[in-house]
């Protein structure tokens, strides 16, 4: 039957009579096959030159588009223990809504009036500021007298000096006077003598002679006496002097140092004042801090720490909020040969899980259930799954993506390129190559640096 042997069957019976043969061997079919051969191989060749747009394909999903829209954990900056719930998982917060209440674990924080103490404590350190303040006001008043006392003294002493020397110089006068008399009573003694030798005059009057230069003698051992008694004023109103410098100098050193003393006690009450009120602040803050509340509005996705008492530390992650007021965008991936293709602005083509579509990639003008999106960002940097991560943001001159979407769904992504013939794309698949390099008008490369 299939002409594998020498027997052939078809040459010892005659099929003719069968109306299957008679329609199945005849030569009609030949004519109406080449035909149709024809008119395929003619629509083949004018398919392969319909423009073809490239494209990227790419696999993500949806995602925000500014970081504080996504899905977040609130902590506690504060270690505590969960003392009541106020809200249930799947709840919509607003701004500000109490989400659970905690208590302390930290002893040092166990009073219940800490603030108002502390703040009983500012006060009696802002009272010993003040005790300080006056104290120092009142040794710059008594350093103040000390120095005034100290000029007055000074030039009292002064004037006893000048006393002094004017006293020398009018005793050094006398002296010289003094000198003067006795040389003249020496000549009157020694004239009075010759004359009484010779006869002219009397003894008596050598003995008065005699007498008045004795006393002369004498008056000018007293002024002598005198002068050095004056000079001796001179050196004792020098010494009084610096005796009275010296004094003042040691009482307003002694009322100085008592004043720094005190402004060291001033400042350093004040430090501590400072210190208590960054305290009584924090104090303040710490037991605001014992509920907390949704940053933002959202709805409560998970609460992380459950149960009533359990305790946890600063920092761990309390419970899950997805924000309400979200931009949607699509996170997806592309290789590293396809990273220069893509630009900032570019046009993509997006298509939702669990929203039917049909798509024709290289025709996206006839696909249905695609979504329009433009390229918002582009990292610089390789992900871990080795590909680059390209941001979406919905494409405003296209129709709105579905309300109905939500974060975390997949998505797939056809960023559209050039416009290429059908024989060239297949050329280019068959081989491997990229798509063609081009840049596009009003996009660019990298994002803009600010």
């Amino acid at each position: 039957m299939l002409n594998i042997s020498d027997n052939r069957l078809n040459k010892k019976v005659s099929l003719d009579r069968f109306a299957s043969a008679q329609r199945v061997f005849h030569q009609r079919h030949y004519k109406h096959f080449n035909r149709f051969l024809l008119a395929f191989a003619l629509v083949g060749v004018v398919v392969l030159f319909l423009p073809w747009t490239q494209t990227i394909s790419g696999q993500g999903y949806l995602t925000t588009l500014t970081p504080d829209q996504r899905p977040q954990t609130i902590q506690s900056p504060i270690p505590g223990r969960i003392e009541k719930w106020y809200v249930r998982e799947g709840d919509y917060v607003e701004k500000g809504d109490t989400i659970l209440f905690i208590s302390e674990v930290k002893n040092e924080y166990f009073d219940p009036k800490l603030v108002e103490r502390t703040g009983m404590q500012i006060k009696a350190k802002e009272a010993s500021v003040t005790s300080y303040e006056g104290k120092v006001k009142a040794l710059n008043n008594q350093i103040n007298a000390l120095s005034n006392e100290r000029k007055l003294k000074l030039e009292q002493a002064r004037n006893k000096l000048l006393q002094a020397k004017l006293k020398v110089q009018s005793d050094s006068i006398d002296l010289e006077a003094a000198k003067t008399n006795i040389k003249i009573a020496q000549r009157q003694f020694d004239r009075t003598e010759q004359l009484e030798s010779e006869g002219l005059k009397a003894v008596t009057d050598v003995e008065e002679k005699r007498l008045k230069l004795q006393e002369t003698q004498a008056k000018l051992i007293s002024q002598q006496n005198k002068l050095l008694a004056a000079k001796n004023e001179v050196i004792n109103a020098e010494v009084e002097i610096n005796r009275v410098k010296a004094e003042y100098a040691d009482k307003i050193s002694k009322a100085q140092s008592d004043m720094f003393t005190a402004q060291s006690g001033q400042f350093d009450s004040e430090a501590q004042v400072t210190k208590l009120e960054n305290e009584y602040t924090n104090y303040e803050m710490r037991n605001s801090l014992y509920y907390i509340r949704a940053p933002q509005d959202g709805f409560i996705n998970k609460a992380i720490q459950g149960g009533i008492g359990e305790t946890f530390k600063e920092g761990d992650q309390l419970v899950g909020i997805m924000p309400a007021n979200i931009d949607m965008a699509v996170e997806t991936f592309v290789d590293p040969l396809d990273l220069p293709l893509i630009h900032l602005g570019e046009e993509v083509r997006i298509q939702f899980d669990g929203w039917p579509v049909i798509v024709f990639s290289g025709w996206p003008n006839v696909s249905y259930g695609t979504y329009g999106g433009k390229v918002v960002a582009i990292e610089t940097f390789i992900s871990d799954n080795g590909k680059y991560r390209i941001l979406l943001a919905p494409d405003e001159n296209d129709h709105s993506w579905p309300k109905e979407l939500r974060a975390g769904s997949g998505a797939n992504t056809i960023a559209l390129l050039e416009d290429v013939p059908i024989w060239y794309e297949l050329w280019r698949q068959l081989n491997g190559f990229p798509p063609n390099y081009y840049q596009p008008e009003g996009a660019q490369a990298r994002p803009v640096k600010k």
